[in-house]
Order: C-alpha cells, then structure tokens, then sequence
C-alpha cells in the first residue's frame, strides 16, 4: 500500500511539470503562461481583490447593525439605604441588552464612499491589466534575443562548415605539394576560431533560454525551445501611421491612462466624501434591554420575574449637526482638492510618457525597417563577393588570407541582417501592441 501511495506521488508531480521537451513554445504561449504563473501579476490581482472587499464594506454600510451586549456587577462596602441611612452592603446585578442602528442620512458620505470604492476597483483592474501588458513585453522581448541568438548560432556553425571543407581542401593540396603547411596551419587556427565563436554563440542562446524561462517561472530551461516564426519585415503596418495616430488610439485603450483617469474621477468622490463634515447626520436606533439586581440580605424577586418585569424597549433618533469642528473639515476638503491637482498631474504624466514611448518605438521601427533594407542588400553584395572570391582562391587566383577576409565579411553582414530582421519584427509587433493588438510576430 505504501509503495502505491508512493507511485501515484510521482506519477502526480511528473504530471504537474510542464511537459517543455514534447513542443516547442510559440510567443503567445509563453505570454499566457507568465501572466498565469508571474507573482508580480498575482498580487496586483490580490490588490484588487482588496478593492473588490472595500466596495462591499462600503456597500454594506448601509445596512442597519445589531449588537447584543450582557454585563455582570457587583458592588462593596458603604451604601446609601431607602430610608437615607449608610450601611455596609453588597450588591449584585445583571443586564441584558440587544441594539441597533440605521444609518438615515450621512452627509452624502456612503453613497460617495460607495462610488469611491468602485472607482477603485476599477482603476485596480486596469492595474492588473497593464501589469500583464509588462509581462508580455518583457516575454516578447526575452523571446526575440532568443531568435536572435539561434540565428547567430546557424551563422557560427556555418563558418565551421566552411572553414572545416577549407582545411580539407588544403590537407589534400598539403599532400599532392600544391600548398604548404604554413597555409593549412593558418586555416587550422581559423578553424579553431570559429569553434570558439559557435561555442560562444550557443552559450549565449542558452542564457538567452535561461533569461525566458525564469521569466516563466519555469523550474528548468532543460528541453525549452521556442517556434521560430516567419519573419514579415515589409512594414505595412507603418503605412499612414504617425505617432500622433498611435497616440490617439493607445489613449482610449491603454491601461495605465484608464487607471489614472479612474482614479482622477475618484480623487473627486474624496472631495465630496470630506465636504460630507459639513452636513448634519441622523440615525436611528432602536433596542431591548432588562436587568435583574439584588441587595444581599435583603429580600429580592426571582431572576425571571426581575428579567420579565424590567423588560423595556426603545426607538430614537440621533441628529448630530455640527456647527465648528476647529476647521477640521475645512482642511480634509482643501487636502483632497490637492490630491485631486495631484491625480490630475499624474494622469497627465502617464499621458506624456505614453506618448514619449510611442514615439521611440515608432522611430525605431522606421530606423530598423530602414536598417533591414540595407542589411539585406550588404548581405546579397558579400555574399556574391564572397563565393567570387571562394571561386578564385579555389582556382589558385586568391590568397588565404583574401579568402577569409571574404568569408568574414560575408558572415558579418549575415549577423547584421538577422540583428536587422529580429529588431524590425520585434518594433512592429510593439507599435501594433500600443494600438491594441495582440503582442505577437
């Protein structure tokens, strides 16, 4: 029995891991899984939860309350008697009683407070979405390195297939006494380098793999890989757009602009809630209540007759108009006046910042389209310089060293133009997230 229990543990944890060796992950994928399992996004949705329970409080506020209370007493020494006389005595009693009251008018302050709390609320939903709006940027952007660096990988492992059919070649020369040793000897070390340099590029894409997965919150990287999608740089999505357009659009959807803007309108819900010191209040109360008392040594009723006898009731109400409050009032309302100034700053602060962001990244993504268009016309030019060039040194018409200053040329424009591509996509993807749409290539 105790080796079952112990099968089915393992079976259960081996079943709650995420199963990262079977797929690869697509870029909404990993977004859906960090907003799911990311802590920051799991307080800011604890935070509104809270807000959620201060609505309700508020809410509720209007209900009438109810109190039931009990007390016991006893009393020593010197009393004054009936007959005006001071004896020594002791005495006992017992009171019971149950109360309410109903809130009738307040100033205006609960139906305020009502409305304040669900502005709150509100503005902590958009909280929560522009928390998850960070996350899938920062997603988005681990993601993209991680395409960078695979393609810089295949490039650095194509500079070993070419440098290794190179130094074969030469070892077949060396051999028939068309080509010296000194010229195996210099392809051998550019070789070596090479290693070195796709040894380095897969690090890099591993630490790359690494950064995402932990932004996951994943338990390991081990058999983690990403889908490598089409890379669309042709830039329509720039077509009659403008930073102001984009502006305009983000303003109405964004979340962190919603959430300023909610908490302005709240900032004048406080205002109104500290103008309510001005205004009289009225409860109403109502009650039951009975004791029970007796003096030792003296002849007393029963506890239930005392109980049914002493049985009163009440109803009341309480009008409390106040008339100076040492400018108390006065000041809570000038405070929320400059909180509200201070909301108002704020709310114009985000708006500018906005703005600011949605400029870089659409300048950005012109520089980068810009930059890809002439990556891949450099990329095309080595290339064709380069397998001239390799033709030529295979024809004994180029020296080595003319051959690897190609063959390095050709490579480094092949990293610019995949740094190029990835950066392009990657300044799309965010110009269309600022509109609205999903973040994804």
């Amino acid at each position: 029995m105790k080796y079952r229990s112990i099968c089915c543990f393992v079976v259960a944890t081996f079943l709650s891991q995420p199963m990262l060796a079977q797929t690869s992950w697509t870029l909404r994928q990993c977004a859906d899984y960090a907003v799911e399992h990311n802590i920051s996004i799991k307080q800011k949705n604890n935070q509104r939860k809270q807000r959620d329970i201060q609505l309700s409080t508020a809410k509720n506020s209007r209900l009438p309350d109810l109190s039931a209370s009990a007390s016991e007493s006893f009393s020593f020494g010197r009393g004054l008697t009936l007959d005006n006389t001071y004896t020594n005595r002791s005495t006992n009693s017992t009171s019971f009683s149950l109360g309410t009251t109903v809130p009738l008018f307040t100033g205006f302050q609960i139906p305020n407070q009502i409305k304040l709390n669900q502005l709150n609320l509100e503005a902590a939903t958009q909280d929560l979405e522009k928390a998850k709006n960070d996350i899938r940027m920062q997603v988005a952007q681990a993601y993209v390195q991680i395409l960078y660096n695979m393609e810089i990988a295949d490039v650095a492992h194509r500079q070993i297939t070419i440098d290794s059919a190179q130094v074969a070649r030469l070892q077949a020369l060396v051999q028939n006494g068309k080509a010296s040793q000194a010229e195996l000897s210099q392809q051998q070390s550019t070789l070596a380098q090479a290693h070195l340099t796709a040894t380095q590029a897969d690090n890099n894409l591993q630490l790359a793999i690494l950064a995402l997965t932990q932004l996951l919150e994943l338990p390991s990287p081990e058999g983690f890989s990403v889908v490598r999608p089409v890379a669309n740089t042709s830039n329509t999505s720039l077509v009659g757009l403008s930073p102001d357009a984009i502006y305009m659009e983000a303003l109405t959807i964004k979340p962190e602009v919603q959430a300023e803007q909610l908490r302005l309108t709240a900032s004048e819900r406080s205002i109104d809630i500290a103008k309510a010191g001005n205004y009289p209040t009225l409860n109403f109360s109502a009650g039951l209540q009975s004791n029970y008392y007796k003096t030792n040594g003296m002849k007393a009723e029963s506890f239930a007759s005392q109980m049914k006898n002493n049985f009163s009731q009440y109803i009341g109400l309480n009008l409390n108009v106040p008339i100076f409050s040492r400018f108390q009032t006065r000041n809570n309302v000038r405070s929320a006046r400059i909180d509200r100034e201070n909301q108002l700053l704020q709310l114009e602060n985000v708006k500018k910042t906005l703005y600011k962001d949605i400029q870089q990244v659409y300048y950005n993504a012109v520089a980068a389209d810009s930059k890809y268009h002439s990556s891949e016309a450099a990329a095309q030019s080595s290339k064709d310089a380069f397998t001239l060039m390799q033709a030529k040194y295979e024809n004994g018409k180029a020296n080595i060293t003319e051959f690897n200053e190609a063959k390095n040329n050709y490579l480094k424009t092949e990293s610019d133009l995949v740094q190029a591509r990835y950066e392009s996509l990657y300044q799309q993807a965010l110009l269309d997230f600022y509109r609205g749409k999903e973040l994804n290539f």
